[in-house]
C-alpha cells in the first residue's frame, strides 16, 4: 500500500489519487519528481548510512531534492533538534539507540518538507516506551508541520490512535465501522 501511495508502484487495476493527482499514471521520471517533492519515508528498518553521521544522513535527500548546502545544514539542524537530537548531530548511527536512530530517519524523511509522510512500522523495533515517544513524536510533527501520515501498523493500539483507518485483509481494503474510514 505505502508502495502505491508513495508511487514506487503501479496498481495490477484501478488508479491511485495523491492530492488530485493520478500517481497511477506518471512516468517513472514523474513519480520519482513526485516523491521528491511530496513525500517522505520513514521505514521499521531506519535504513541511515553507517559511514555518515546523523547531520550528514538528515541533509543528503536536501542535497538530492535540490537544496544548498547551508540550506539543507540549516534545515538539518533545525528538524534534529526538533526531535531532540541537537546534541547528536556528529554521531555515527552505530552509536544512537534504536528510538534515537528511528528519530533520525524521521527527520531525514522532513528535509524536503514533504506534504505526506510514509511510515512502515515506524515502532516495530523499539521497545514500548520508545515506541511510544516516536508516536508522540509523529503526532506533534502532524500538527505543527501541517503533515498527513500514512502509517502501516499491526498493532491494533497504534491503529486506534489514527484519526482514520483503512484495513487491507487479502489486498483488499476493508471498512471497519468503528472508526473513520478513509
Amino acid at each position: 500500500m505505502l508502495n502505491l501511495i508513495g508511487a514506487l508502484e503501479r496498481p495490477d487495476s484501478g488508479t491511485v489519487h495523491i492530492a488530485g493527482i493520478d500517481v497511477s499514471r506518471l512516468s517513472r521520471r514523474q513519480a520519482a519528481h513526485f516523491r521528491n517533492r511530496r513525500i517522505g519515508f520513514v521505514f521499521q528498518a531506519y535504513h541511515l548510512l553507517p559511514e555518515l553521521s546523523v547531520l550528514e544522513n538528515v541533509m543528503l535527500p536536501g542535497g538530492l531534492a535540490g537544496l544548498s548546502g547551508s540550506a539543507a545544514k540549516k534545515r538539518a539542524l533545525e528538524l534534529l533538534d526538533t526531535v531532540g537530537l541537537s546534541g547528536r548531530t556528529r554521531h555515527r548511527p552505530s552509536e544512537l539507540s534504536g528510538g534515537e536512530q528511528q528519530r533520525a530517519a524521521i527527520a531525514r524523511a522532513l528535509i524536503k518538507d514533504p506534504e505526506i509522510l510514509l511510515a512502515d512500522e515506524p515502532t516495530g523495533n523499539l521497545d514500548r516506551l520508545t515506541g511510544e515517544a516516536i508516536l508522540a513524536l509523529l503526532d506533534e510533527l502532524r500538527r505543527t508541520e501541517k503533515l498527513t501520515v500514512v502509517m502501516i501498523t499491526h498493532n491494533e493500539q497504534i491503529a486506534r490512535r489514527a484519526d482514520a483507518i483503512a484495513r487491507l485483509c487479502d489486498g483488499v481494503i476493508a471498512a471497519d465501522e468503528s472508526t473513520p474510514m478513509i
